[in-house]
């Protein structure tokens, strides 16, 4: 899992500042793999090549922190660029600044995306191998959602979701097309429905529903597994630690997966 250079440094839990760590590399005080690095968005696996600062080889501390936050609307899941910040954007991780250490704070990350205007759970976390494990699609970890739609839900609509629809994406020029994995549609209402699913695309829910000619008014993450935001009683814009063993329990049911 490939990490920037600050980012490494800063998980370090040696340097007192992020400015003390950007100096250093701009003097050219941190080798990578021999070699002096100066840029702080260098990106590199640590467990491939070496890390060394005044004769010292650098490593991650073992002990990860994990979070659950119950996402309120409004609020982007990166760290806010120069537009965004002249735009009046939120980010989540504006919650924890000035809450957790600033180390904490440098290495934090979300395990997966939700959308400006999707709310609910989202764990967010130091350890980019957990990241790796839950979003790789290989090992089908289940998300439940509780949607809300403008239109009447029909019966076509919900047999094509269930088996799977053509999803078209236009970025840049370019066109991506690819069948959803089908999923699981329970406690069907006229405009609201849970839908769970093993699959993480961007806007892929919202996609899903404009492919069958409905739309999407509310998007709800409620659990991923076993893991329910219910259970930890947290407000919109809460959060809380957890440990490790939770998560290995309730989301890999204390299974191996594909790391």
């Amino acid at each position: 899992m490939k990490i920037r250079l600050h980012q490494f440094l800063s998980k370090c839990g040696i340097f007192s500042s992020k400015n003390e760590i950007k100096n250093l590399i701009w003097d050219g005080k941190i080798t990578v793999n021999g070699s002096i690095v100066k840029n702080i968005s260098f990106e590199f696996n640590p467990d491939k090549k070496k890390v060394v600062y005044e004769g010292k080889e650098l490593s991650l501390p073992q002990n990860e922190k994990y979070f659950l936050l119950n996402k309120p609307t409004g609020f982007i899941c990166s760290r806010l660029n120069s537009q965004e910040r002249r735009l009046g954007k939120k980010s989540i991780y504006e919650i924890f600044k000035g809450r957790v250490s600033e180390i904490i704070y440098e290495s934090l990350i979300t395990v997966g995306r939700l959308d400006e205007n999707t709310t609910g759970f989202l764990l967010v976390t130091t350890d980019g191998k957990l990241v790796h494990r839950i979003t790789n699609p290989q090992n089908k970890i289940k998300k439940r959602y509780y949607i809300e739609t403008t239109k009447l839900i029909t019966a076509k609509q919900i047999n094509s979701i269930r088996k799977g629809v053509k999803i078209k994406i236009e970025d840049n020029g370019k066109i991506e097309e690819y069948i959803s994995r089908p999923t699981i549609l329970t406690d069907i209402k006229d405009k609201n429905i849970i839908l769970t699913i093993d699959e993480g695309k961007k806007r892929e829910i919202r996609r899903i529903f404009n492919s069958v000619g409905n739309e999407v008014s509310k998007l709800h993450r409620l659990s991923i597994e076993k893991m329910i935001l219910k259970n930890y009683k947290l407000k919109s814009g809460e959060y809380c630690e957890i440990n490790f063993e939770d998560i290995d329990q309730y989301i890999f049911n204390n299974k191996k997966s594909v790391s």
